[in-house]
This record gives structure tokens, C-alpha cells and sequence, in this order.
């Protein structure tokens, strides 16, 4: 099988490596564009380190999921401020804003240029400013991937900037930084963490490493998720879902994810929903009808014993069967009390445009079997 595998030029990760992080900026610029978020964790550590190293910086604050015109004002204060490197400080949202903004600062034309499907699509030439990632959730594992995804306000749905040019330089992952988020952010961060190295697996385009990759992220997610949840101080299972996430983006970014993700992006984009509690309440029924699905087929190249795989995992006993592995995810959904699709404003009637959105995304390609759009149907209908 030949493959390629592109992560991060660095990966540095364990409890307190937030320290390194002026050190590192320093050597790539004096000026940065500094990206937080609004929630729970203080940006004041990071300040800290940045000013004891001389790294001077202005920050620009993401409120929301990201879409273009969040974006562009990114660019614009970067580049008033000269800034020669980019620091993200949040969860998936800020760093996704990151990549695109440090991307943007080295390559010519608008931004409308290289986004997918409702923009050119354009290959991206240069290689994107330096950009330190620092996520302060446990969940998209974009620390590592080679995409930002984008709201475009005007198509209502979420769109990638892709290439191997936007990794960041720079993954410091520090477990410590996830202790204080909230209980329901834990929960669909870490549904967001699990899902993508449980579709990892089974993608069209798994291979040999990210194999080992996802098997490592559904053990230490499924032991750890739920005490995560319960206990936000438990530094065992924070470690763990750190690893899950990281994980789950490098599975992500080597071998794509599935139908649960070609879901998310069009029902994001439309409902401005959490993309982990629209994972978290796919899942289970993306599972139940892929497997439907592969029984109807003659010959599946092992991919029902990879379902087997997963069951196994996620229950913790060698003799689980896929139903098994089915129940589990959606009593693990209601322990975290994760909300269904009909609490998110979707109704009905919404369906057929939702699936018509998916089946053009490329998740939804690297599913590992084609799903017909009766089963798509059932799969919202179910998680409704």
C-alpha cells in the first residue's frame, strides 16, 4: 500500500509544555498575531512566556466558529501590525482561524481563491508564516492537520483551505490547558476527538500508521471520555484525551474520516451547531448503517472486522460483537448528555438539502462504503 503521512514540524506534548512556548516563538519572529478565544482558559500564562523571551504581540479574539469575514479581519490586523509569525491559544475554531490567517500572510490573491467548493480551489504556493499551535480543548486535533474549515455565510456551509503548506510549524500540546473546560464542552469535544479516530479506522483511505494511530486514540478515548466529563481535574483522563485529539487530527489529515463528517460540515454551516454534538449524535447510526450497508455487499475486504475492532475496543472486552459497539457509543452520547439533531433547529423537512450538501463533501468519500441516499435518510431520522 503506499501512502504519505504530513504532520507538524514539531510535536511537542506532556503537562507544563506551554513554558517552550516563547523560546520557540522567538525564534520565528518578534512580532505575533496572538488568537484566543473566549472561554475558560486565561491567556495570561502564554503572555508571560512571550514577553520573558521578547516576543511582542496583538491579540485578535474568535468569538465564533470561523467563516470568511472573520477571517479576513484577521489578515487585516496582522498585517497592520507587521506581524512575522502567528500563535493560536484556543480550541479548533481559534486554530482553524490561525492556519488560515498565517497562510494568507505568505501567498497572493483573496482568500476566496483557495477555498474548496464554493471558491477557486487553488493550490496553495507558498508555505504558510510560522504558526504555533496551542489548543486549549481536546477535540479537532487541527494542531496537526492540513486544512482550516470555514464558514462561507453566503452558501451556508463549511468549506476547507487545505494544503500541506498550512500545517502549523509548531504543535504544543499541553494537557494542562484542557482542565478547565466545562463539563458539555468536554463532552462534545471529546465526541468530536472520538469520532475521527473511530472513522480514522475504517476510512477508504486508512493506512499502516494511521491503523496504529486510531487504535491507541478509541482505547484511551473510551476510557477516559466519560471521567473527563465527571471529573475535569482527573489529569490521567485529560492526558488521555489529549493524546485522542492529536490522534484523531493526524488520522485525520493521513487518512480521512467518514460520513459522520461529511454530515457535520453541511448541518455546521446551516445551523451554526457545535460540530461535536453534531458528531456525537451521528455516530452511532453512521455505524449501524455502514455495517447494514457492508452486509449487503459480496466481499468487503475486512472491513466488517474492523467494525468488530472497534467494538472491542470501546467496550473493553475481547468477545463484543458490532451491536455491541453500537450500544455502546449511543449510551456513552446519553451519559454526556449530548442532545439529538432535532434540538439543533433541524426539522424534516431540512433533510434532503442536508444530504444533497454531504454527498459532495469529501468525508463523505472516504466513507468506507457508499451509502444511498435512503440510508443517509434513515441515519438523520434516527439521530433526530
Amino acid at each position: 500500500m503506499a501512502f504519505e503521512f504530513a504532520t507538524a514540524n514539531r510535536i511537542i506534548f506532556g503537562e507544563g509544555v506551554l513554558n517552550q512556548a516563547g523560546e520557540i516563538a522567538s525564534g520565528c519572529g518578534q512580532r505575533a498575531l496572538i488568537l484566543t478565544g473566549s472561554g475558560s482558559v486565561s491567556i495570561d500564562p502564554l503572555w508571560r512566556v512571550l514577553q520573558t523571551a521578547g516576543v511582542k504581540g496583538t491579540v485578535f479574539q474568535v468569538d465564533s466558529e470561523p467563516d470568511i469575514p472573520i477571517v479576513m479581519a484577521g489578515i487585516e490586523q496582522a498585517k497592520a501590525h507587521q506581524c512575522e509569525l502567528v500563535i493560536g491559544f484556543g480550541g479548533g475554531s481559534v486554530l482553524d482561524t490561525a492556519k488560515a490567517i498565517a497562510a494568507m500572510l505568505t501567498n497572493p490573491g483573496d482568500l476566496m481563491d483557495y477555498l474548496e467548493v464554493v471558491g477557486g480551489g487553488n493550490e496553495i504556493p507558498n508555505e504558510a508564516a510560522p504558526l504555533l499551535a496551542l489548543p486549549t480543548t481536546a477535540g479537532t486535533g487541527t494542531e496537526v492537520t492540513r486544512n482550516a474549515v470555514i464558514t462561507s455565510p453566503a452558501h451556508q456551509v463549511k468549506v476547507s483551505m487545505r494544503s500541506r503548506k498550512m500545517i502549523p510549524a509548531v504543535a504544543l500540546v499541553d494537557p494542562e490547558l484542557t482542565y478547565s473546560m466545562p463539563p458539555s464542552v468536554t463532552a462534545s469535544t471529546g465526541m468530536d476527538a472520538l469520532t475521527q479516530v473511530m472513522e480514522g479506522y475504517v476510512s477508504s483511505r486508512a493506512n499502516p500508521m494511521t491503523d496504529i494511530i486510531c487504535r491507541e486514540g478509541v482505547i484511551r478515548g473510551a476510557r477516559s471520555l466519560l471521567k473527563a466529563y465527571q471529573n475535569g481535574q482527573d489529569r490521567f483522563a485529560r492526558h488521555d484525551m489529549s493524546l485522542t485529539s492529536l490522534f484523531g487530527g493526524l488520522a485525520l489529515a493521513n487518512g480521512g474520516l467518514g460520513a459522520v463528517h461529511g454530515f457535520a460540515g453541511p448541518i455546521g454551516g446551516m445551523f451554526h451547531a457545535p460540530h461535536g454534538v453534531i458528531c456525537a449524535s451521528l455516530l452511532p447510526y453512521v455505524m449501524k448503517y455502514n455495517v447494514l450497508a457492508l452486509d449487503q455487499l459480496d466481499d468487503v475486504g475486512g472491513l466488517r472486522s474492523r467494525y468488530v475492532d472497534l467494538a472491542r475496543w470501546l467496550t473493553g472486552d475481547p468477545q463484543a460483537g458490532i451491536a455491541s459497539g453500537v450500544a455502546w457509543v449511543t449510551e456513552l452520547a446519553e451519559a454526556l448528555a449530548i442532545p439529538g439533531l432535532r434540538s439543533l433547529g433541524i426539522a424534516p423537512e431540512d433533510f434532503d438539502l442536508i444530504i444533497e450538501k454531504a454527498q459532495a463533501s469529501s468525508s463523505m468519500a472516504k466513507n468506507p462504503v457508499m451509502l444511498s441516499k435512503g440510508f443517509l435518510k434513515a441515519i438523520l431520522e434516527e439521530a433526530f
